[in-house]
C-alpha cells in the first residue's frame, strides 16, 4: 500500500535521489542576483533537470504557471536586517502548503544559538502536522550560533542531523563537512535520508561539482544548492552538470565537460 508521503516524496525526487534548488533567500537577503527575476530563474532551473525547487508561499502565489518539477514550500524565515538572524520564525503552515499545491514543506533550525529551544519545539509540532496530512518534511539542520566552535566538525554535524531525524523529519538537509570520509559519519548516524546544503557562493564550478560528488560518495540522497545555482552565470547548465553526478554517477570531469558544452550553446 502506498501512502501520501511516499507519493509526494516521489514527486520531489528521481529514483530516490534529490536535486533541489532552494530559493527562499529573498526573505533573508532580499532580491539578490538570481532572485531579482525569480520566475525566469525558475524556468532555467526546470530546464536543467532539477527534481524540486524550494520557495516561500508568496512566490508560489506569484507563479505564472505550475512548475514542471517538485514543489517544496518553506515555512520559516528571518532577515539579515533584524536583531536575530539565527532565530527562524514560522511564517506559514502545513495546511497552507497543501492549499497552494506543495508536494513537501521545509523548516530551518539552527542548533547552537540562544533561540534553539523554541525552534526545536516548533520542529516537533510541524512534524506532527506533516504526519497528520501525509506531507513530507525537510528539516534544514544547521550547526550555527555562538555555542558552535567548528560547524564542520563531523561529530557536531552528525549530532545536528540526528536531531532533525529524531524530531520527525523525513529528509534532513545539513552542511557538508568537507570530505566524503567525515560526511559518512553524518549519513550513518541519521536514520532518514540526508542532503547537503550548498553554502556560500563557491569560487569555481569544480568546487561545486566536487562537493556534490563527495556527498554522493558518502551516501547522501542528493543536494540542495541555492546560491551556487541561482547565482550561476548559466543556471540551466550547472543543474545539468549536477544532474549527471547525482542521477548518473558521473565523474566530476564528465560533469565539467557537460557544463562546458552546455555553456557553449
Amino acid at each position: 500500500m502506498v501512502f501520501g508521503k511516499e507519493v509526494r516524496i516521489n514527486r520531489i525526487t528521481c529514483n530516490g535521489k534529490m536535486l533541489c534548488i532552494p530559493m527562499d533567500h529573498g526573505v533573508s537577503m532580499g532580491p539578490v542576483k538570481g532572485l531579482d527575476e525569480i520566475h525566469n530563474t525558475i524556468e532555467k532551473i526546470e530546464r536543467g533537470g532539477a527534481t524540486a525547487i524550494l520557495i516561500h508561499k508568496g512566490i508560489i502565489r506569484s507563479l505564472k504557471k505550475p512548475v514542471n518539477c517538485g514543489l517544496i514550500m518553506h515555512l520559516s524565515a528571518s532577515t539579515d536586517l533584524g536583531p536575530s538572524p539565527n532565530r527562524k520564525m514560522w511564517v506559514s503552515s502545513v495546511e497552507e502548503a497543501i492549499k497552494l499545491g506543495a508536494d513537501a514543506v521545509s523548516v530551518h533550525v539552527n542548533i547552537g544559538c540562544d533561540e534553539e529551544p523554541e525552534m526545536l519545539v516548533k520542529l516537533g509540532s510541524v512534524a506532527d502536522d506533516c504526519d497528520e496530512w501525509g506531507i513530507p518534511l525537510i528539516a534544514m539542520m544547521y550547526p550555527r550560533g555562538k555555542y558552535i566552535k567548528d560547524p564542520r566538525n563531523s561529530d557536531v554535524a552528525a549530532h545536528v542531523a540526528r536531531v532533525g531525524a529524531e524530531l520527525g523529519a523525513d529528509i534532513v538537509k545539513t552542511p557538508y563537512t568537507g570530505d566524503p570520509d567525515s560526511f559518512k559519519k553524518v549519513v550513518k548516524g541519521c536514520p532518514v535520508p540526508v542532503v547537503i546544503a550548498g553554502g556560500p557562493k563557491a569560487e569555481t564550478d569544480r568546487e561545486i561539482l566536487e562537493m556534490a560528488k563527495g556527498a554522493m560518495e558518502a551516501g547522501a540522497m542528493g543536494v540542495t544548492f541555492g546560491r551556487n545555482v541561482f547565482q550561476h552565470s548559466n543556471p540551466t547548465a550547472i543543474v545539468k552538470a549536477l544532474h549527471l553526478i547525482i542521477m548518473k554517477n558521473a565523474s566530476v570531469e564528465e560533469a565539467l565537460k557537460e557544463l562546458e558544452n552546455a555553456t557553449k550553446v
